[in-house]
């Protein structure tokens, strides 16, 4: 969509609608009791896709909503119900199948939104590019009910080539179908889309029971029950069907929580100018954690477009607090502040929880990585460690792009992990761009290392190590079992025998943050202290060495 639609606000939520090629769309938002202008719950909603059997307007959205169960979803997690109708004159009979596709082409969640409408702002020129239905690509649930289940159930249990979260001609398929009253007998062709059937036959049944991996049958339908106890654990990333853990029935606290903080002279974001401003974020342990004694705080940033819910799950964050019995607090929106604002953040968050004062780290992904970068060079005595990862600016220049008016950290240590995609289409590595070189340099140099990357770009065809320039002092390997992919640590010593740089690469890799990359960041990150006299603790060679997963 090139402008906003129209909003209609309704005695309890929002609703507009916008014809596309192949179907209309009706978007109802109902109103919440989130804070959700602060906090996106985009990631783990639902995107609540229903195919009507007629055209709705305001009043039947609405109404509809209500009645099946959908508004409370919807509130649930602050999104809304987008319902669909084929602009084909035969309603769903004349249907095209590749309406999917187009919804999914016109669908995005994005770090600005309002009213159920992504809105798609590039940070680099600063412009709208447009605007785009909201909802999670990863996590389409489709309900059909009558002529459109038949519709749904002979087209869209099976993958396609289609618009995935990332490119064109991705691997695509539905993550759940909600069917009611079908006609048909369903042509299943995937065994790995799952399927609640509603009040169907026992023929109907036979076959999905016979031809589907993930099956729930009900009698009549409540939407939101079903939901929780079926369809949560499910998202679809990369065409493969996925299943998230469920932290909270393991004892984990998912807690949101937000700060009112002073803005810094540097904060070149939304909040630039302002005197203060909030900061959100999501808090994840183990209930009891606080019970055992101070516990170690990590603070994670998401890359840019992304969410504290995103970079807590996809990168597995949260399954690696619950493992390691740490404190995970992940940033929303973390671009519209800066790292002297996290450290206002991190005495408020000490206010709040048993914090354990000498382990407090914090890593994050792509412009996320960035800021852990900027941690680094500007405030260093907060951290017994860091773990950036898979991007940088050139060096003095912060998060913003802009030059950081601190003093550029050359003599506080940092523990760092380091790690990048070996075929990233973005400048990660050493190899790829003078940034990073003059980056992985400057952390060599900062923490120690007796083996300095004292390369150029130029003469990388006769670099000893492609990656990095020059070999550690000892490389270790460590197999992903689940992305079929190895992470090549190289550890770089220091004169006292210890070592605070290990710098990883992941074959295969593009512009990503995988579990098993951060799993081994945390196994690093957590063997150091940073005691209140500012020195660090831990680094011992043969325990660094020994810590990273077989």
């Amino acid at each position: 969509m090139k402008e906003m639609p129209n909003v209609i606000r309704t005695a309890r939520g929002a609703c507009w609608e916008h014809t596309f090629d192949r179907f209309s769309a009706v978007c109802y938002v109902p109103e919440n009791d989130k804070d959700d202008k602060l906090l996106n719950y985009g990631f783990i909603a639902p995107y609540l896709l229903v195919f009507t059997e007629t055209k709705f307007g305001f009043d039947q959205a609405e109404r509809f909503a209500k009645e099946r169960g959908f508004f409370e979803l919807a509130r649930d997690f602050a999104t809304s119900i987008v319902y669909i109708y084929p602009t084909a004159p035969g309603g769903w009979k004349d249907a095209d199948p590749k309406i999917f596709d187009e919804i999914l082409e016109n669908s995005r969640i994005n770090q600005y939104y309002k009213d159920g409408v992504a809105e798609c702002w590039n940070r680099f020129t600063q412009q709208l590019d447009d605007y785009h239905i909201r909802g999670a690509l990863f996590r389409t649930n489709l309900y059909g009910y009558g002529a459109s289940a038949d519709f749904i159930a002979k087209n869209y249990l099976k993958h396609f080539k289609g618009h995935g979260l990332w490119f064109d001609g991705a691997d695509s398929a539905a993550v759940t179908c909600i069917l009611e009253r079908l006609s048909v007998i369903p042509d299943v062709q995937a065994d790995d889309i799952p399927v609640i059937s509603v009040g169907n036959s026992d023929a109907v049944n036979a076959i999905l029971k016979e031809k589907v991996k993930y099956l729930r049958i009900e009698e009549k339908q409540d939407v939101r029950a079903d939901f929780y106890a079926f369809s949560r654990k499910f998202r679809r990333m990369l065409g493969e069907l996925e299943l998230d853990p469920d932290l909270e029935s393991e004892g984990m606290v998912i807690e949101p929580g937000s700060e009112t903080l002073p803005t810094s002279k540097d904060n070149n974001g939304d909040d630039k100018g302002t005197t203060e401003h909030r900061v959100g974020y999501f808090a994840f342990y183990n209930k009891g954690i606080f019970d055992k004694g101070p516990a170690p705080l990590l603070l994670v940033f998401h890359g840019g477009g992304d969410s504290a819910f995103y970079i807590s799950y996809v990168s597995g964050w949260a399954n690696i607090a619950h493992r390691h019995d740490f404190l995970l607090v992940a940033i929303e929106h973390h671009l519209n502040s800066t790292a002297t604002e996290m450290t206002g953040l991190i005495e408020s968050l000490k206010k709040k929880y048993n914090i354990d004062t000498t382990r407090i780290y914090c890593s994050g992904f792509s412009m996320g990585g960035c800021k852990s970068w900027d941690f680094i060079a500007e405030h260093p005595s907060y951290l017994a460690a860091a773990a950036p990862m898979d991007a940088t600016f050139e060096m003095g220049i912060n998060v913003f792009g802009q030059p950081s008016p601190y003093e550029l950290n050359t003599t506080v240590p940092v523990p760092c992990f380091y790690a990048g995609g070996e075929e990233t289409p973005l400048p990660e590595l050493p190899f790829q761009a003078q940034k990073c070189l003059d980056r992985i340099q400057y952390i060599l140099k900062l923490n120690g290392a007796v083996k300095t990357d004292d390369v150029t770009l130029e003469e990388k065809e006769n670099w000893e190590n492609k990656i990095w320039g020059v070999n550690g002092d000892e490389a270790v390997k460590t197999f992903d079992l689940s992305r079929k992919a190895t992470l090549t640590i190289e550890l770089f010593k220091r004169a006292d025998g210890k070592c605070y740089n290990a710098l990883a690469s992941v074959s295969g890799q593009g512009h990503e943050c995988r579990e098993h990359t951060c799993e081994n960041a945390w196994r690093f990150m957590s063997c150091f202290r940073r005691l209140p006299d500012g020195s660090i603790e831990g680094g011992e060679y043969e325990t660094i060495k020994g810590c990273f997963t077989e």
